[in-house]
């Protein structure tokens, strides 16, 4: 379980202090699929970043299963279960795909032990296991490439970043896919995204909101996604960012 207790962080720019992120509290449930959405600028990416340690609280804390984590570095985080995947997902010249799943892992996997990662995230595993993690990958495959090795760590709590950032429909498609079985297979885990796209809110056991740095709603995906989706106030924040539909389109 994450636990986030007055959760603030402000930068300083041109002398003056500017604050993201305001007061959050919030609780991420073991075994729950939470999706945090919101207007652009509101802060999400950010609040994800200090979850992973990227970014540290101008105060407040963060709790991993208990376990104060606000002071922890990535890594440190990284061992206690904690997987982060970045909105664009890093190229590594020089470094196989089997090498990376073997990193994240810990472990000196056989080839076929990394494909059924692959395998699982609709990946032919024949056809990427050799190849190196470089721009002859496309954003898709490198999205799915990445999830395979969040998924070969093993992590407590995955946190992704806007997964559908850079990606074409079709790739969107098949992440979708990927999102959903891991839905269905999540046993004392969690999953955290950062996303504005309806597809993904729809296979969410809980939806947060985040605007202008604050939590203004977290519950149900029955309770929340009615209030984003066909009412004034969903039309108004649509515009403004908050849920992408099936087709692309606000």
């Amino acid at each position: 379980m994450l636990e986030l207790q007055n959760v603030s962080f402000s930068v300083t720019a041109d002398g003056q202090n500017k604050e993201i992120i305001r007061n959050v509290n919030m609780i991420i449930p073991d075994n729950k699929f939470v999706v945090i959405t919101g207007p652009n600028g509101g802060g999400k990416s950010t609040l994800a970043r200090l979850i992973a340690g990227i970014e540290k609280p101008s105060s407040g804390k963060i709790l991993l299963n208990g376990e104060d984590i606000t002071d922890k570095s990535i890594t440190d985080r990284a061992r206690l279960g904690l997987g982060y995947a970045f909105q664009q997902p890093v190229r590594f010249k020089g470094i196989t795909v089997l090498d990376l799943i073997r990193i994240a892992s810990g472990k000196r996997l056989t080839p076929g032990d990394a494909c059924e990662y692959l395998s699982s995230v609709g990946l032919c595993a024949r056809e990427y296991i050799d190849r190196e993690v470089d721009a002859s990958l496309s954003g898709g495959e490198l999205k799915r490439i990445e999830i395979a090795t969040v998924l070969a760590k093993g992590s407590k709590l995955s946190v992704f970043d806007e997964p559908e950032a850079g990606i074409d429909l079709w790739s969107f498609g098949n992440l979708i896919e990927v999102f959903e079985g891991m839905r269905r297979s999540i046993h004392d885990s969690s999953i955290l995204i950062i996303s504005h796209q309806e597809r993904i809110l729809n296979i969410a056991d809980e939806i947060a909101v985040l605007r202008n740095g604050e939590l203004v709603k977290h519950g149900s995906k029955d309770e929340v996604l009615p209030t984003l989706i066909g009412t004034s106030e969903a039309v108004k924040e649509c515009r403004n960012g908050v849920v992408v539909r099936k087709g692309g389109e606000a």
